[in-house]
């Protein structure tokens, strides 16, 4: 027999969507461990939303405004984005109806070449 033994920690990042935060699950949390905030981006073409890490550095320099700064809180077995509004904004492009408390969990890769973790709004996570 060909047993493969099963992790228990999850290796794909998950991002779940509710009306007001992004949750990251930790395999997607740790792209975030030293970031100072993030940018929140949504194309509404491919329905894709975008969380890019921002170093406190980057952010001193002065190359970002403070209106498209987002707190990320980063815990040890997850990270959120808060933002009521964003999620308004995806919720309308998506139609995703975030109402009796709903939350809908996507699948969340790391973009090397955005240097950012993309969350697929087509690939729901089963």
């Amino acid at each position: 027999m060909g047993f493969e033994w099963v992790s228990k920690k999850p290796n794909e990042g998950v991002a779940t969507l509710y009306d007001s935060n992004i949750t990251l699950n930790k395999a997607a949390s740790s792209h975030f461990e030293h970031a100072y905030s993030v940018l929140l981006g949504l194309d509404s073409d491919s329905l894709k939303i975008a969380i890019k890490p921002i170093t406190k550095e980057e952010f001193q320099l002065g190359a970002i405004s403070e209106e498209k700064k987002h707190k990320i809180t980063v815990r040890a077995s997850y990270a959120r984005v808060c933002n009521k509004k964003f999620m308004l904004e995806v919720a309308e492009v998506s139609d995703l109806d975030f109402s009796d408390n709903n939350s809908f969990k996507f699948k969340a890769k790391w973009s090397k070449i955005e240097a950012a973790l993309i969350i697929d709004l087509k690939d729901p996570e089963v």
